[in-house]
């Protein structure tokens, strides 16, 4: 009797089953939602395994001003980005020496991620 009743209370469910229509009045399917647009697990353990990569990289392969640099330009472990003249004022040093610095850096880290 229990069963009898629960069957009668749940109701299949198709991913296939319109749930709606969008501004256009086309129909939006439950797959529409589910499916929509979300990146892939294997990439997103990629990017998390490439990232901590690159902090490690930061500190073996970097020397402290290279390391610098590229910390306050690209904001990385969580801080604000900066112009290259913004760096070049907080380390003292021209805007075009900060250039050539980020230049060599990011050539370091690139081919310490193409050796493995």
């Amino acid at each position: 009797m229990y069963l009898r009743s629960k069957k009668k209370t749940t109701r299949e469910i198709s991913l296939y089953e319109p749930i709606g229509t969008d501004k256009e009045g086309n129909e939006i399917h439950l797959l529409d939602i589910v499916e929509g647009g979300g990146e892939d697990i294997a990439e997103q353990y990629n990017r998390k395994e490439d990232a901590v990569r690159l902090y490690c990289y930061l500190d073996s392969e970097l020397k402290e001003q290279e390391k610098q640099v590229l910390l306050l330009r690209y904001g990385l472990g969580g801080k604000a980005e900066y112009t290259q003249k913004q760096v070049a004022a907080r380390l003292g040093i021209s805007r075009s020496y900060v250039s050539r610095i980020e230049k060599n850096a990011i050539e370091k880290l690139r081919l310490r991620f193409a050796a493995s």
